[in-house]
């Protein structure tokens, strides 16, 4: 297996493998928690094969995923990984909210500290936008935990262009995580060009469109029955699953040809927008990872690349990426400064 390539995200200084890993599904969403010391190994085997780019986040469990890479960093591992979680997510009866004031974002990152046992986070993100505080006033704390050496860059995920804008001015932002797949390009007009523009790393999350690029409709045959894919992904419910599949189909077709699987090529045309450009695929089988990580290999010609892109247009796929009240970046604006009034 060829050296896994490794890229600049953003133009603040951060250095990560081309590829990274997704650690969600061991923990949380995707069914029940998986056995701790499979996935122990599953990281560790991450690491030696060169992807060392690792996502989590404190909502994952709640708790759990962090608790669980902090166990697997043990050992000299810490210092050969690029760690990356994030804040602003809670679950409170059965309705998410989104916290960004500074108490918030500052006790968050105090606790993910002690759960992922380091001293500093690589990279920490606002997981999502808070629509009360102005995103001036979250910046402003993180730019004093990066000052106290508490966390090395800021990210945000799922954000817009004028809130990323806003945020930028205040501290430079290293990256953003946004969905970017074959069956989710709604990104490229106005958000991917923004970030470019102002020396954004993008951070690619599901870019095998939640596993529905590694099996097609079979995915929800394989899946526990308190996988939220089941409910909360439009795109994989009935009514919407049947159009999907032939999507699936046409790129599992053009995968065939190719001499790779479909999730390969799926990877590799993430891959093949741009060095700047890190897709995270998260798996909980190691099977899965060494396929996931041979789409490094996977060249893509223009043309092949044109055929891709014309099967997987913005409107080829039917469904909302999420149920209805889920944030993202299109309702991720937060008032003008001048309205905060700290509590």
């Amino acid at each position: 297996m060829a050296p896994v390539k490794r890229i600049k995200l953003g133009s603040q200084g951060l250095e990560v493998s081309a590829q990274g890993l997704g650690c969600m599904g061991m923990s949380a969403f995707y069914g029940p928690p998986k056995p701790e010391p499979e996935m122990i190994a599953l990281i560790h085997h991450a690491i030696n094969s060169g992807i060392t780019f690792l996502d989590t986040s404190d909502v994952y469990g709640p708790h759990t995923n962090e608790i669980l890479l902090g166990k697997a960093l043990k050992e000299g591992m810490r210092e050969r990984v690029e760690l990356a979680t994030k804040f602003g997510i809670i679950f409170a009866d059965g309705k998410m909210e989104i916290h960004g004031d500074p108490a918030y974002v500052r006790a968050a990152c105090e606790a993910s500290l002690k759960r992922l046992d380091v001293d500093c986070i690589d990279l920490y993100y606002q997981h999502r936008i808070d629509s009360k505080v102005p995103i001036e006033v979250t910046i402003g704390e993180l730019k004093k935990l990066v000052e106290e050496g508490k966390i090395k860059y800021i990210g945000l995920s799922e954000a817009s262009a004028s809130t990323i804008r806003r945020a930028h001015a205040i501290h430079p932002i290293t990256a953003v995580q946004l969905e970017w797949s074959l069956w989710s390009r709604d990104v490229e007009e106005e958000i991917v060009p923004t970030y470019r523009e102002l020396g954004i790393g993008i951070v690619a999350y599901s870019p095998l469109g939640q596993g529905f690029f590694s099996s097609g409709a079979k995915l929800l045959e394989n899946i526990s029955t308190d996988d939220v894919r089941r409910v909360h992904f439009p795109r994989l419910q009935p009514e919407n699953l049947d159009h999907n599949k032939m999507l699936f189909d046409l790129v599992n077709e053009m995968a065939a040809k190719k001499g790779c699987t479909t999730s390969q090529l799926a990877l590799a045309w993430v891959h093949h927008q741009g060095d700047d450009v890190c897709p995270i695929p998260g798996t909980t089988k190691i099977g899965n990872f060494n396929e996931n990580i041979k789409a490094l290999s996977v060249k893509l010609t223009p043309e092949e690349m044109t055929e891709l892109e014309f099967i997987a247009a913005a409107d080829a796929v039917k469904g909302d990426r999420y149920i209805s009240g889920v944030t993202t970046y299109k309702n991720s604006e937060t008032p003008p400064l001048s309205s905060w009034k700290a509590s």
